[in-house]
């Protein structure tokens, strides 16, 4: 097969700086392996050395605390200076693709909100994340580059140290996001990145509502790990998904399996980091998918509080590797929502002809009528966002009218009267990805 595509997407979990103190480190160290040592520099070089007995753990604990991982960017001076030249097309085209293309990054934009405190220093508040790099990508002309979707619930105490996979604590938080992008800045979620690369039934049940594209699968061979916070499938369980890197559309009951539901989760390993890491295997049997079918998706992830250029440079190497092996293979660039759409259309028809939705909003006698005039909508009804003359956000769901094609919601005594609205509109993803927003400015 001469015309296979294999996919390179680089997923970004972009949640801005971060930072890490010495005794923060060893706090970790305690909180993961149970290890109570006195912070210290030296302590440290000697955990990296593995010069420290630890009772077997010495691997484990130095992988933890490797220089690249505690290298944080800490501010949003040192971000971008790791962006001036990652976006540089000097840095983008030291490896170019089998169509002429350089580097390709996706931005999975996270909102740090709600939180009781902030020792890791994180730019707190809506769209800090989003409005940085969009802005960035734009002066930069970085036009090949995606913003994506990259979502981390609060834990129950709303401890930002804690980590926590339950959509239905946070959902007020997570659709006034969402309001907020749709009425904010007239855009709305095709492609997610799950927080912890963790999912459970209830964001199975809200990803498979709004999002087609689900980069989370981290399907691989060995995922017994000595630190504690990742046994037993805590965070970022996925020992019954498909390790291939063709994508699969879940089971409703289990979100690890091939079924029936609409949405396609996709294989996405980590680079840069201390488990469930991408490996030449794993890269090989991606070209060997590709051959074999036809279209396959190679996706990774790594933060950007960490200099991405040291994770491209090692995945460079690795494809270099493969690539020469496979001459019936091109590889090619691609941001996540673009690899989705291209590889569906070569496994379906049905992407070729369907396009992102265009709503229509009227009010007639107190009501909101959405119709969708054009494309297709994934999901039973668009996101309805609304906000109040006091700031206040709100996302509600809409009357069938039609299904499929015209909704309404009733604006009275019950939910929020027409006088009392700044804005109101509605966000939705095609059935193939594409996205449409509609808005009224009352």
């Amino acid at each position: 097969m001469t015309d296979a595509i294999l996919h390179v997407v680089h997923c970004i979990d972009t949640e801005g700086p971060l930072d890490e103190t010495l005794e923060a480190t060893f706090q970790r160290l305690h909180d993961l392996f149970g290890i109570k040592l006195e912070p210290s520099e030296q302590k440290l070089k000697a955990l990296q050395a593995q010069q420290l007995p630890l009772g077997g753990l010495e691997a484990d604990v130095a992988a933890v605390v490797a220089p690249p991982l505690l290298a944080y960017n800490r501010n949003w001076n040192q971000v971008r200076n790791m962006l001036e030249e990652a976006l540089s097309p000097g840095f983008r085209y030291q490896m170019v693709d089998d169509v002429g293309k350089g580097w390709v990054y996706s931005w999975h934009c996270v909102d740090h909100l709600g939180y009781t405190d902030n020792p890791r220093n994180k730019d707190l508040g809506y769209g800090k994340i989003f409005h940085f790099y969009r802005d960035i990508l734009e002066e930069t002309g970085s036009s090949s580059d995606e913003i994506n979707w990259h979502f981390h619930p609060l834990s129950l105490t709303r401890q930002p140290l804690a980590a926590a996979t339950c959509y239905a604590n946070t959902m007020q938080l997570l659709v006034e996001i969402l309001a907020r992008r749709v009425l904010d800045d007239r855009w709305f979620p095709t492609t997610s990145r799950p927080g912890f690369h963790a999912e459970r039934p209830d964001s199975h049940a809200f990803l498979e509502q709004w999002i087609p594209f689900d980069y989370a699968n981290q399907a691989c061979e060995n995922t017994n790990t000595s630190q504690s916070d990742t046994q037993l499938g805590r965070f970022g369980d996925w020992s019954r998904a498909p390790q291939d890197w063709l994508g699969y559309q879940p089971n409703h009951d289990d979100y690890q399996q091939p079924g029936q539901c609409r949405r396609w989760i996709f294989r996405c390993l980590n680079v840069g980091t201390r488990l469930r890491s991408l490996r030449q295997s794993d890269i090989v049997k991606a070209f060997e998918n590709a051959r074999t079918h036809g279209s396959a998706i190679l996706a990774f992830a790594d933060h950007d509080f960490r200099d991405i250029r040291l994770d491209v440079n090692v995945v460079r190497k690795m494809l270099d590797e493969a690539r020469n092996s496979f001459p019936e293979v091109r590889m090619v660039f691609s941001g996540a929502e673009a690899a989705a759409r291209s590889h569906l259309s070569y496994l379906h028809e049905e992407p070729h002809r369907q396009t992102k939705p265009e709503f229509k909003l009227e009010i007639v006698e107190g009501r909101l009528f959405v119709h969708l005039e054009h494309g297709s909508l994934f999901g039973p009804q668009p996101f309805l966002a609304l906000q109040d003359r006091g700031g206040n956000y709100y996302h509600d769901n809409l009357d069938v009218v039609k299904p499929g094609r015209v909704w309404a919601y009733v604006l009275d005594d019950q939910t929020l009267r027409l006088e009392n609205l700044h804005k109101l509109g509605v966000g939705g993803s095609g059935s193939w990805g594409g996205y449409g927003v509609a808005a009224i400015d009352v």
